[in-house]
């Protein structure tokens, strides 16, 4: 595909990701699949895709934050017990085969689709930045670090089920969390593939330029507008594309 042509159909991609990504998450199983489609294997993809997603969640956190959505001490630890798992996903990352790491995430994209179709229970919110901790959280982040370090796409998912389900936030504390978990983490995990070598400057910077944009807007809707339609959108470009992937299609 000519430069110009992929640089534009990153560029809307990002715009779609960003949105998703502040309001539910997995717009990295939008992304990662469009860098490779436009030529870039698995490690590089994985690697650019890092750049859109850092400077993304930063303008997110910024507009959270001018809407009085905060708790950075409480993020920041628990962001810290993301980081060595984050590290070693990471390393792990970009020392696979391109065909391993293309089967690896068609196969996770399709469980991505099987937790979005599961049903939630009804549960009792408590937002408050002093609450404790529960062990379990600090295991689960440890994984959930491994994880982002490893492939990204989906994580999102797995940490709203963390803060959700476990810490009994609400979505738009959940989402706040999560953004400022993944930023922190993004940073030695981007810094990784940059020493690597895995990171295409042009299409990194393309992709967050679409991904802030979006994440901009889809902080300033509300965190519920529109989540059903999202999700059956995302649901069927998921599907398509982890089968094309999985070269079942």
């Amino acid at each position: 595909m000519p430069e110009a042509q992929s640089i534009i159909l990153i560029f809307l991609v990002g715009l779609i990701a960003g949105f998703i990504n502040v309001n539910a998450g997995g717009g990295s199983t939008l992304t990662l699949p469009s860098l490779i489609f436009i030529g870039l294997d698995g490690a590089l993809a994985n690697g650019t895709n890092r750049v859109g997603i850092l400077i993304q969640n930063i303008v997110a956190l910024i507009k959270l934050k001018k809407e009085n959505y905060s708790q950075a001490r409480l993020s920041l630890k628990l962001a810290l017990f993301t980081l060595p798992g984050v590290i070693v996903g990471a390393i792990l990352a970009v020392n696979i085969s391109n065909e391993t790491f293309k089967t690896i995430l068609g196969i996770v994209l399709i469980g991505v689709v099987v937790s979005m179709l599961l049903p939630r229970k009804q549960i009792n919110y408590n937002n408050s930045a002093e609450k404790k901790i529960p062990p379990t959280v600090y295991l689960a982040l440890f994984g959930i670090g491994f994880y982002g370090g490893f492939v990204q796409a989906g994580v999102g998912f797995l940490l709203i089920a963390t803060l959700y389900y476990l810490m009994h936030f609400n979505l738009i504390y959940v989402n706040m969390h999560k953004m400022f978990i993944i930023t922190i983490y993004t940073i030695p995990a981007l810094i990784i593939f940059i020493y690597s070598g895995n990171v295409n400057w042009i299409y990194g910077l393309t992709l967050a330029a679409g991904n802030s944009i979006g994440g901009w807007w889809g902080v300033k809707l509300a965190i519920k507008k529109g989540e059903k339609f999202i999700k059956i959108i995302l649901i069927v470009a998921i599907l398509i594309m982890s089968l094309k992937l999985l070269k079942i299609i």
